[in-house]
């Protein structure tokens, strides 16, 4: 998984300035990112707080963790659904 660069509390102070009437473009080029990173973070942390969007990242890996699990028992339960199914 691919590191960001850019920690929720910098990202949110990024999106602060853009409500306050920054234009997007002079922002993605202050940031050293580009506009669409911009529009993705306002689609994701737009109107969140700092703590929010922590309590979102844990939610986030939480769920992963959960759908690994998942889908681990439903390969355990696959394998022994073919097991029964072959005749002694």
């Amino acid at each position: 998984m691919k590191r960001t660069r850019f920690s929720e509390e910098q990202i949110i102070g990024v999106l602060k300035e853009a409500e306050a009437g920054a234009k997007t473009a002079d922002l993605a080029r202050r940031h050293g990112v580009s506009e669409a990173t911009i529009y993705n973070w306002k689609s994701k942390y737009g109107g969140l707080e700092v703590s929010e969007a922590r309590r979102l990242r844990e939610l986030e890996s939480e769920n992963a963790k959960l759908k690994r699990l998942l889908a681990e028992a439903m390969l355990d339960q696959a394998a022994l659904k073919d097991l029964l199914s072959k005749k002694w």
